[in-house]
């Protein structure tokens, strides 16, 4: 596996490798690497030539420093997956090397950055939406994949790409989960067995309001108060929102459809966690 670090050499990778009969995957990840991620790279693996993975943790899409300088880390763990994976190029830039002095554009999604994620964290999508577009524009790849889990961020991504007319196929994955439920999440280490274990309430609350639908619930509000209700069951969680919303336009809507996707986002202690699933999904 090949590391680079800064995006000279990656953009110099790239051009060597050409374009004739290849096909060059790339999963960005900001590292602490679990299942999920791996679902991501295996993906690439099988429908790519190449496949770059970066491990980027990105100062600018963080609002709260603390979150930052708390944010895990595992480099030796992290490359012996990636190898294990196949993976041909890790891409790991310093902040300086993706932000040098001087730097001072940002991207902004505009209104769909700015609602549920967006409003709890100001700036964070203009940060993702930066970065990722200095990433996409240094791997060149045909080919980029996410995970479903940070719902807001795909829908983020998809719409800056469309926007912008940027030469990349954006893939969605489905969200990896633990046994019990929980979607995988780097931010799970730092929770308490006890917060742990209450963050199953996300994922019953997500089937309550599956089951509900299927069975015959059309009502958003509906719905949502039944989400509420089961997540009040559980004392150590503080509920930032559940919305039923449109993936593409992330606007919440008062009649769901199959398509149409519940997100949730609870406090649990500290520590913050979303998750999401379509109406059509059992969790």
């Amino acid at each position: 596996m090949l590391i680079l670090t800064s995006p000279e050499e990656m953009t110099q990778w790239r051009k060597n490798l050409g374009d004739t009969a290849i096909s060059v995957g790339f999963v960005p990840t900001m590292g602490f690497l679990h299942e999920g991620h791996a679902s991501l790279i295996r993906k690439s693996t099988q429908e790519n030539t190449h496949t770059v993975v970066s491990i980027f943790v990105n100062p600018t899409q963080f609002t709260n420093s603390e979150d930052f300088e708390k944010y895990p880390q595992d480099k030796d763990g992290d490359s012996s997956l990636l190898r294990a994976l196949n993976v041909d190029v890790l891409y790991s830039p310093s902040p300086s090397a993706v932000y040098p002095e001087g730097f001072n554009t940002s991207i902004s999604a505009g209104h769909i950055a700015t609602k549920l994620e967006g409003k709890s964290r100001p700036g964070h999508f203009d940060g993702v939406a930066t970065v990722v577009v200095k990433l996409l524009n240094a791997v060149n790849p045909h080919n980029a994949y996410f995970g479903k889990k940070d719902r807001q961020q795909l829908a983020v991504i998809q719409q800056v790409v469309r926007d912008l007319n940027l030469p990349v196929n954006i893939v969605g994955l489905d969200t990896v989960r633990d046994p019990d439920g929980v979607a995988l999440s780097s931010r799970n280490s730092r929770l308490t067995e006890k917060e742990r274990q209450a963050a199953a309430v996300l994922p019953q609350a997500l089937r309550a309001m599956i089951s509900a639908f299927h069975a015959g619930e059309t009502s958003s509000a509906q719905l949502i108060a039944l989400g509420l209700q089961v997540l009040a069951s559980e004392p150590l969680c503080n509920v930032d929102y559940v919305v039923i919303v449109n993936p593409i336009t992330m606007e919440e809507i008062k009649s769901p459809t199959t398509a149409s996707v519940i997100c949730i986002a609870a406090t649990f202690g500290t520590i913050r966690l979303i998750d999401n699933t379509e109406l059509s999904n059992l969790v």
